[in-house]
């Protein structure tokens, strides 16, 4: 497929993943029981025909035990009826750049700041380094194992004036299959550089990008920020 198509077709996939039923657009409520798991049946039975919930686990920022809650999502949410559209700049095939995963030993881990954590960070896995040279420069970026896929979290010249204030996420292409374990080549196409769910709900507790994945230069591709209709504002929500 040509990559202008291959394009298009992301970013229709990208509206319909967004405003779907358990889509970014849809959480409403995110609720920590702390050591209490919540009784998920319970709370289905009791809500409206639009809403879903499931349940949801993390790790006490301060005692490392388990801590579970859970999201409630409405595919009749607020966020839903007032979303125009993401906007996005033009695809620009200078912005896929090839790259090399270098692996590290499987207990490194890197501390990110998220964006409700009240400047707390959370202790998570990076297998290894993204490495390649932009404009001259080399940049070491730690992306890490979000579900078996390295998820890299970055920050450019353009947030908060072009672009999402909290920095951009993007999924790291591998060709092959070899996984966490084995160098190799890697691609960053950042035409597909995407906002986070944060940016579609205040619901969700997003990471930071780190100081190593912090740009000077301005990454003009991918997404830049959820339009809404009518003064929607998801912290009002």
């Amino acid at each position: 497929m040509p990559a202008l198509e291959d394009h298009a077709a992301w970013r229709a996939q990208r509206r319909a993943a967004v405003t779907a039923p358990t889509g970014n657009l849809a959480l409403v409520e995110t609720r920590w029981t702390g050591a209490e798991r919540p009784d998920i049946a319970a709370e289905q039975a009791g809500a409206a025909a639009s809403v879903t919930v499931t349940p949801l686990e993390r790790t006490d920022i301060s005692t490392g035990a388990a801590e579970y809650g859970l999201r409630v999502w409405d595919a009749d949410s607020p966020a839903i009826r007032a979303f125009e559209r993401i906007d996005t700049y033009d695809h620009d095939p200078d912005w896929v750049i090839d790259a090399q995963f270098i692996p590290v030993d499987a207990s490194r881990t890197v501390p990110f700041e998220h964006i409700r954590d009240n400047g707390g960070s959370r202790e998570l896995v990076v297998p290894g380094d993204i490495v390649f040279t932009l404009n001259g420069v080399e940049h070491r970026l730690a992306a890490f194992d979000d579900g078996g896929v390295l998820l890299l979290v970055f920050g450019d010249a353009t947030n908060g004036s072009e672009t999402y204030g909290s920095g951009r996420f993007l999924f790291v292409r591998r060709d092959d299959d070899s996984g966490f374990g084995d160098p190799g080549a890697v691609v960053l196409d950042f035409n597909r550089a995407f906002v986070p769910p944060c940016g579609f709900s205040a619901q969700y507790n997003c990471p930071l990008p780190p100081a190593q994945n912090r740009f000077a230069e301005a990454i003009r591709a991918g997404e830049k920020n959820v339009v809404f209709t009518g003064g929607f504002d998801i912290y009002s929500a």
